[in-house]
């Protein structure tokens, strides 16, 4: 195994202090202060020097932490070889996603593991692109499925392997009697003098909204907040404004809503990736993931929705 100070050393680089750096890791501050004491001592040359608050890589530092990207992938590498080698699956296996794909995605992949690999164990967790990524990069997950948005590392980032795994429509959410609600497909624009209810500032889909209104030319009136489907159709069933749902979200019976496809170019929708540690891909159960979540975004039906 790799040495755990290593991991501590590339997150210090990242995030510049101690406390961000425990946080990350689950550690405590003092434990990250040992931990980076020891690795100094053992190689024989100062890694960091304080600058501040903060603390910065001396030449050494940064010299070891340019070959940790290599060494981890090299390791990964390694690690499936000795996996395959065994033969019966009997790992484990954590992954981690956004609310939707936590809940129409997840299980199901899940569900084939199990059954496939008795031996074998999932974790999921549920969680933003941006916390996805922060796991991945310390270990704490194997897998993500994300939302592409401005906040995630770009496909550039040595650390990780990103793959498109399918596009998620958006719909335009009215309540029952509204004028569009008796269309078959409305341009976004159509809706630009309505109330509109998304979630808060700076989260991935209110981000969505923004980019969906201004390349159909308009911003939006931003009435409410809701951060759950459950309050969001309550508030479109009220009267209070119209949402933007993306199609693979299950919306919850009982309300007087209604879903119209948007027509149209450019036609709002979301990308939805997966995410590994670069070379970890080449695990037999994070590969097997992957394919049944290919497997699962090939068999949507016509009306977008995954099939039971």
């Amino acid at each position: 195994m790799i040495d755990r100070r290593l991991r501590v050393l590339s997150v210090l680089a990242a995030t510049g202090t101690v406390t961000a750096t425990a946080h990350a890791l689950q550690y405590t501050p003092s434990a990250v202060s040992a931990q980076l004491r020891t690795l100094s001592e053992q190689l024989g040359v100062t890694l960091v020097v304080a600058d501040g608050r903060r603390l910065q890589l001396t030449a050494a530092g940064r010299a070891l932490v340019s070959r940790l990207d290599e060494l981890y992938a090299l390791w990964e590498r390694i690690e499936a070889e000795v996996k395959r080698s065994a033969g019966e699956i009997s790992d484990s296996l954590r992954i981690c996603g956004f609310s939707t794909a936590a809940a129409a995605l997840l299980p199901r992949v899940a569900a084939h593991l199990r059954a496939a690999h008795p031996l074998a164990s999932v974790e999921i967790l549920e969680a933003g692109p941006e916390e996805c990524f922060e796991m991945l990069a310390v270990d704490r997950v194997d897998l993500a499925v994300v939302i592409a948005t401005s906040g995630i590392p770009p496909p550039t980032d040595g650390r990780f392997d990103q793959r498109s795994l399918m596009d998620d429509p958006l719909d335009l959410l009215v309540p029952t009697g509204h004028p569009l609600a008796a269309r078959t497909s409305v341009a976004l624009r159509d809706a630009a003098h309505e109330d509109w209810i998304t979630d808060h500032d700076g989260s991935a889909y209110h981000r969505l909204l923004l980019t969906a209104c201004a390349a159909a030319g308009f911003a939006p009136h931003v009435r409410h907040r809701s951060i759950e489907w459950e309050s969001t159709a309550a508030l479109v069933d009220a009267g209070f404004g119209c949402a933007l749902v993306p199609r693979m979200a299950r919306l919850p019976a009982g309300y007087g809503i209604v879903r119209v496809p948007l027509s149209g170019e450019p036609q709002p929708a979301r990308t939805i990736l997966t995410a590994t540690r670069r070379e970890a891909q080449t695990s037999p159960l994070i590969a097997e993931a992957l394919d049944e979540l290919e497997s699962l975004a090939r068999g949507r039906t016509a009306g977008g929705h995954l099939p039971d």
